[in-house]
């Protein structure tokens, strides 16, 4: 059964009883996001850390009592959720940490959280008998949607921009999704994703538009705080473009304390890149958000007029966290940091969260008393294009020992 009440508008703060699927404020138009509310109450009766030790679907699923959908087609999907929450072997103590923990969603099915989310919208689809969903995307969310479509029998149409890197536009044709790449920023793509899907009636899968899907991403948070049985870390840190995953991590902190099962919301840190950094720009100075230019090789997060900015920052307020912003070179060190040390290959956006947390240490934003989870959004295969640039080309030798020999002289790394 669900256990949704109703919707909450993020602006106007007025509540609507559930009766039917709605998407945004019908008093504030498309700028008024809803939030959905769940009988807590209830859910306590059927929900709690002894009912989860019971539950052996390890998956989002398991946390089916606090999500939009019905159970009647979560059995079909690819599996999504419980992916690995590593404490650090060595990164942690280079820059001094309490304990440091990496929450790796690139191993999802189509190695990216956007899976969370895309997911609830296929569910939700069948539910509704819509056979076609669509939605625009730097890239992430739309071969995840693709790919969890495909698995369901649902067909999709996905707007990218043309900036959107090769290895994700490759698992969009692989998955079969009809490809509709603008000529434009994401801006652009968003804009004639709306309309078309607005003109043919397809489902929408816009994270920062369908209230459903911040409820799929939300479910990184209840993982991890899991998995730490039920002792979050002092702070977690994403990445942030539209808004919508640092929002969701938010609610499943939320829901989590409303259920009585954490004693407290940990601090959220949102990392944006230095050049398209609306949300930290806006929360340094203590403004509304405004649209500035997509210039950053983190192309999942580069969104100059975010779709949700008042979850997006409201998520960070209301935990007492904060916003970082890295410039592209603190985050393509950290991508490559992250491989050498921890064997976890982070796509460009991924590796900002872990480029904010070095930043926050040096700057003892994080002190060294504080626990830290680091979200990674995305697996590096997504973006190899970028990654290249930045890693050093292998040397070509002859099949010859004395070569070799002198190179490894020359390497001076302890090969010898």
């Amino acid at each position: 059964m669900s256990y949704v009440l109703g919707y909450r508008c993020t602006l106007c703060d007025e509540f609507f009883v559930f009766d039917k699927e709605m998407f945004v404020c019908p008093n504030c138009g498309d700028k008024g996001i809803l939030d959905i509310e769940y009988d807590y109450h209830a859910i306590k009766k059927v929900f709690n850390k002894h009912s989860l030790l019971k539950n052996h679907d390890y998956s989002i699923w398991r946390y089916l009592p606090l999500l939009p959908v019905k159970e009647e087609f979560t059995k079909m999907t690819l599996k999504v959720g419980w992916t690995p929450l590593l404490r650090s072997n060595q990164l942690g103590n280079k820059y001094q940490s309490k304990a440091l923990y990496f929450k790796d969603d690139g191993m999802n099915p189509t190695q990216s959280l956007k899976d969370r989310a895309s997911v609830i919208a296929c569910v939700k689809a069948l539910e509704l008998n819509k056979k076609i969903i669509s939605c625009s995307s730097t890239g992430n969310a739309a071969s995840s949607l693709a790919g969890n479509a495909s698995r369901l029998g649902l067909k999709t149409v996905i707007f990218v921009p043309k900036r959107a890197p090769l290895g994700k536009l490759a698992q969009l044709l692989a998955y079969g999704a009809t490809v509709i790449k603008v000529n434009g920023d994401y801006k652009a793509a968003y804009n004639l994703s709306k309309n078309a899907i607005e003109h043919y009636g397809w489902y929408n899968r816009n994270a920062a538009v369908n209230p459903n899907l911040i409820e799929g991403k939300k479910t990184v948070a209840l993982e991890i705080a899991e998995q730490l049985d039920f002792k979050p870390t002092d702070w977690i840190i994403v990445s942030v473009g539209d808004g919508c995953t640092v929002g969701g991590v938010y609610k499943g902190f939320y829901d989590l304390f409303k259920l009585g099962m954490i004693d407290h919301i940990p601090k959220i840190m949102g990392v944006q890149s230095e050049g398209c950094s609306p949300f930290y720009d806006a929360y340094k100075e203590e403004r509304e958000l405004v649209e500035v230019e997509e210039n950053t090789i983190a192309d999942s997060i580069a969104v100059g007029i975010p779709r949700n900015p008042v979850k997006g920052l409201n998520a960070v307020i209301n935990s007492k966290g904060t916003y970082l912003a890295v410039s592209d070179d603190e985050i393509m060190d950290g991508m490559k940091e992250l491989g050498e040390s921890e064997g976890i290959f982070a796509e460009p956006a991924a590796a900002c969260s872990y480029a904010g947390y070095k930043k926050a240490r040096n700057l003892n934003i994080i002190t060294s008393l504080e626990t830290v989870t680091v979200i990674i959004t995305g697996n590096g295969l997504k973006d190899t294009g970028n990654a290249l640039k930045y890693l050093e080309e292998p040397i070509l030798l002859d099949d010859n020992l004395e070569d070799l020999k002198r190179y490894i002289i020359d390497k001076k790394e302890g090969l010898n």
